[in-house]
């Protein structure tokens, strides 16, 4: 059986039809994931397309403008057009012999075994993802860490979010289950290690085995912003952060919302409940990713959140 810890590692690579890895297996499964994709930006492009640009929004029709001219895209905007692989380096650090990418000067570290191309493949995403018009940005005025803060990176990965505040933030907790990337994490912040909390467990609603809410965890802490990218338990997260949400003064979410067709709705209805002000981000993503996105395929990035006594 494939290993999980790959798969999850290069979710942003599969769409993308970046197929090259050692691993016999895992060519094989991106392979017959990629053939199933391919079909499926078919018709997701043959969808908008067919749309009736003088009934549709200007952010719709930005998307079909898109598609008249590119291939599919999983952000389907002018912007993902600047990004290229090429333009990326990727250095070799002999002390630990692991790769990393040199990201807003600091050093951003990847897995021991990922090759060259994988990373190229991989950061250009990141890049992509963070970009200011992305529906997949986490920052927006009013949404930015300010100097001191205290901040959660939930489903931490290779880390860029966290690593773009390393140097101001006052604290700073990594949520990463995967051990994949706990050495590359480690390495990555290093030069802030006396700043960082590595946390081994997953966010959800309950505190069994290796879950853990925030409730309980930050029961005695503060906290000032949290970013979360949980595979579609961002929801659960909530569920269990009633008593953060209820009595917080000064908190900032940045949620993603593109898992799951309803996430969304669901995630601002919640926040605004508790007396968040929320907004989207910029437009929309196809999370062809998704085995099960129908029409109409868009599905909003991330919700952002702030509240204020």
């Amino acid at each position: 059986m494939l290993n999980q810890r790959i798969k999850n590692g290069i979710k942003w690579i599969i769409p993308y039809g970046i197929i090259r890895y050692r691993e016999k297996e895992f060519q094989k499964y991106l392979t017959l994931i990629y053939e199933q994709r391919s079909q499926k930006q078919k018709e997701i492009k043959s969808y908008f397309l067919s749309l009736n640009p003088n009934k549709e929004d200007h952010e719709i029709n930005e998307i079909i403008s898109y598609f008249k001219k590119y291939a599919f895209s999983v952000f389907p905007y002018e912007f993902s057009r600047k990004y290229l692989m090429t333009d990326i380096d990727v250095f070799f650090d002999k002390s630990t012999e692991t790769r990393y990418v040199i990201h807003n000067n600091k050093r951003l570290y990847f897995p021991e075994e990922w090759e060259d191309d994988t990373i190229r493949a991989y950061y250009n995403v990141l890049c992509i993802e963070q970009d200011k018009d992305s529906p997949h940005c986490y920052e927006a005025e009013g949404f930015v860490v300010r100097e001191n803060d205290c901040i959660a990176d939930i489903g931490t990965a290779e880390g860029i979010w966290a690593l773009n505040y390393a140097d101001i933030a006052g604290k700073i907790y990594l949520f990463e289950s995967d051990g994949m990337w706990i050495k590359a994490l480690q390495k990555t912040f290093e030069p802030w290690k006396e700043k960082i909390v590595f946390v081994n467990k997953y966010v959800s609603d309950t505190n069994e085995g290796n879950t853990v809410t925030l409730d309980s965890f930050f029961k005695d802490k503060r906290m000032d912003c949290i970013k979360a990218d949980i595979e579609g338990m961002e929801i659960k997260l909530l569920e269990g952060s009633k008593k953060m949400l209820t009595n917080a003064n000064h908190l900032k979410l940045l949620l993603c919302s593109y898992h799951s067709k309803n996430d969304a709705v669901e995630i601002k209805e919640i926040l605004e409940k508790y007396g968040f002000k929320t907004e989207y981000s910029k437009g929309y993503m196809l999370p062809v990713f998704d085995k099960d996105i129908d029409v109409p395929y868009i599905r909003r990035g991330v919700v952002r959140a702030a509240k204020s006594i």
